[in-house]
C-alpha cells in the first residue's frame, strides 16, 4: 500500500475499519489506497457486528474484512498513518519511527487539514519531492502543525464505541466521516 492511507485502532474491529470503509467512499475518486490495522488486533477476527453495519452502509460489503496486527512494515509503507488516539499514534512512532512525519490522530489531522486549507500556501504546487496529491497533503499538514495551539486530549481521541449500542457505532462513523472530510479536500487541492 504504497502512498496509501493506515487507519489504525486498538483491535481493528470497530474504528479503523470503519474508517477505512468510509474513506474508501469518499476517496473513491482519488488514487489513494486505503487500509487498516491494530496495535493490538488478533489476526483473522471479523469486525464488530455494529461496524459491519456501518460498513455495509458505505456500499460496500464487509463481509470478507478481516482484522490485522499492526506490523512495522505497514507504518513504513503508508504515505499517511491516521490513528484513534494518542496512545496509538504513540505506538505506531515507537514501531516504526521513521514514519513520525506522517502520522497524526484522525482528529489532529483533520484539524490541521482545516487550517491548512485556509492558509494560502495550500493551494501552492506540490514542493520538489512531492510526488504525489497525498504527500504534498501530509507536507502541507505538517507545515500548519506549527501554527496550531495545542488540543486538549479529548479534542485527538477518537472514542471506542466498543461496548456501546449501534446508536454508538454510528455516532462513532459519523466522526470519522465529519474528520475524514477535510483530509479529503486537502488531499484534493494540496495535489
Amino acid at each position: 500500500m504504497v502512498d496509501g492511507v493506515l487507519f489504525v485502532c486498538h483491535a481493528n474491529m470497530c474504528r479503523s475499519p470503519m474508517a477505512e470503509f468510509i474513506a474508501r467512499r469518499l476517496l473513491s475518486d482519488l488514487p489513494v489506497a486505503v487500509a487498516s490495522a491494530g496495535t493490538d488486533a488478533l489476526d483473522g477476527a471479523a469486525m464488530h457486528p455494529y461496524a459491519v453495519e456501518v460498513a455495509a452502509g458505505t456500499g460496500a460489503d464487509p463481509a470478507a474484512f478481516r482484522t490485522r496486527r499492526l506490523r512495522p512494515e505497514h507504518l513504513t509503507r503508508a504515505g499517511l498513518v491516521l490513528t484513534a488516539t494518542r496512545r496509538q499514534r504513540s505506538i505506531c512512532t515507537a514501531l516504526a519511527p521513521a514514519a513520525l512525519p506522517r502520522t497524526f490522530t484522525l482528529r489532529q489531522f483533520a484539524r490541521l487539514a482545516s487550517a491548512a486549507a485556509e492558509a494560502p500556501e495550500a493551494t501552492e504546487p506540490a514542493a520538489p519531492g512531492e510526488d504525489s496529491a497525498l504527500r504534498a497533503a501530509v507536507a502541507v499538514a505538517a507545515r500548519a502543525r506549527g501554527g496550531l495551539q495545542p488540543a486538549t486530549p479529548d479534542a485527538d481521541d477518537l472514542r471506542d464505541p466498543i461496548g456501546g449500542s449501534p446508536a454508538d457505532f454510528r455516532r462513532c462513523a459519523e466522526e470519522i466521516e465529519r474528520s475524514i472530510r477535510p483530509v479529503l479536500a486537502l488531499i484534493g487541492t494540496a495535489g
